[in-house]
Order: structure tokens, then C-alpha cells, then sequence
């Protein structure tokens, strides 16, 4: 009886494990994508006179992990500025997004 009680505490206790390093990774990955995100919306900040309205895919590595990304770019009514909506996922899965990003950039006047 003492032996049953044991395995059932070992097996709860490795599935513990096992689901912590799942939770583990899952959040390495969607921090991974979130910089992924934060760096396309800096290097639209950086486009002169500012994003073009429109949407563009692409892929980049960051720590060695593949990921796609969704960028879409549209008005404001306020025509200074540019709404940029970034999706990124695993390059392997991309219908499941892993972060999304919203972020408002400015137009230079020229």
C-alpha cells in the first residue's frame, strides 16, 4: 500500500515538472516575439516620412528561433500619424500568433 502511495506521488509530482517546463518555454517563446514585435515597430519609427499605408510579412530570428511577421500600417483620422499593427508567430505555426503589438507613429512633414 505504502509502494502505491509513492508512485502516485512521484507520477503527480514529475507531471508537475513536465507542465512547469512546458509553461517555461511557452513564456520564452512569447517574450522572444514580443522583441521581435518591438523591433519592427522601431524600424517603422525610423522610416522617413513614416510607415506607408499597406501590410508586409517577413520573417526574423531572434535567440536562434525563426518567427513570422505580420505587419499591417493604416490611417489615423488624424493624417500626422500612422496606426502599425505587428503580429508575430512561430515561423513553424504561423496561424498561432504569439504577440501582438499596437503602437501609433508620427509622419515627418516633407
Amino acid at each position: 500500500m505504502a509502494l502505491a502511495i509513492v508512485a502516485v506521488a512521484l507520477a503527480a509530482g514529475f507531471r508537475s515538472v513536465a507542465q512547469s517546463s512546458e509553461s517555461a518555454t511557452a513564456l520564452k517563446g512569447r517574450t522572444l516575439a514580443l522583441w521581435v514585435a518591438q523591433n519592427r515597430l522601431a524600424a517603422a519609427q525610423l522610416e522617413t516620412p513614416g510607415p506607408a499605408i499597406g501590410e508586409r510579412d517577413g520573417n526574423e530570428t531572434q535567440a536562434g528561433a525563426l518567427f513570422a511577421w505580420h505587419q499591417a500600417v493604416t490611417g489615423t483620422p488624424n493624417p500626422a500619424f500612422r496606426r502599425v499593427e505587428i503580429t508575430v508567430a512561430d515561423a513553424g505555426r504561423p496561424e498561432y500568433v504569439l504577440a501582438r503589438l499596437v503602437g501609433y507613429v508620427g509622419r515627418s512633414a516633407q
